[in-house]
């Protein structure tokens, strides 16, 4: 088993995404255009009109969403006994406001891809090109720990994708984060609200306070899974301090 204390040099993180407007009626006629383009075969497959598929499926397509949320979390010793995991979220309407803020912590703490990590799950295929993808759209420079456009295999490895992990090697296995925690018995973000939700309680419900606390569940989650994933050593009396 390893200790806690190797965990220290990772970030955990999580973003939470919506379609950039509350309906389709919403788009320019280019936008509408170009999302029955995008959407032509899930909607066919799923059998959804346009304006279904958009409030369903635009969040996670990074050319027709934003991101509304960002959770993140580390490990910290408070004292020679006492552990901590502490997390706090990035949230606002403003998105180049939040994405900045992630920016900005990235390139103070967790800067360098040979000494930090970064940990989420599905990161690799979704949380990590997503901002990189949005950073740029609002013209914002992307930190060198995210920008792995040009880079080789291995140099990715401080992405580390609690997917991936559990696949051992299968490339054509996805599991959610929901059945990896009930499989590792850990508990899991989804009892509240699922990621195909947070589009209606952005918009409809308007309950950001709820976006945000399910955010920061999940990455307490992937923090405990990929502790038992790397059989690192969780002390019993570890706490979770909300910075």
């Amino acid at each position: 088993m390893e200790s806690i204390g190797k965990l220290q040099n990772i970030l955990f993180f999580d973003i939470e995404t919506v379609a950039e407007y509350s309906k389709y009626d919403a788009l320019s006629d280019k936008l509408k255009q170009l999302w029955e383009q995008k959407s032509k075969f899930f909607r066919g497959r799923d059998e959804l009109t346009l304006e279904d598929s958009y409030t369903q499926k635009a969040g996670i397509y990074a050319e027709f969403a934003k991101v509304v949320c960002i959770s993140v979390g580390y490990v910290s010793q408070a004292d020679t006994q006492q552990w901590q995991f502490r997390y706090k979220s990035f949230a606002s309407e403003n998105e180049a406001e939040l994405l900045i803020a992630f920016a900005d912590l990235l390139e103070e703490y967790f800067y360098d891809p040979r000494l930090h990590g970064l940990c989420g799950h599905n990161i690799r295929e979704f949380d990590v090109p997503f901002i990189c993808r949005r950073l740029t759209i609002n013209g914002l420079e992307i930190p060198r720990i995210l920008d792995t456009r040009h880079a080789k295999p291995w140099e990715r490895e401080h992405l580390l994708d609690t997917m991936q992990s559990w696949k051992y090697g299968d490339y054509k296995h996805y599991t959610s984060l929901d059945l990896l925690c009930h499989v590792l018995n850990v508990k899991s973000p989804k009892s509240e609200m699922s990621g195909s939700e947070v589009h209606r309680y952005y918009y409809e419900n308007a309950d950001h306070e709820a976006i945000q606390q399910y955010c920061e569940s999940d990455i307490m989650a992937v923090f405990e899974v990929y502790a038992r994933l790397h059989h690192y050593r969780l002390p019993e009396n570890l706490e979770y301090i909300h910075a």
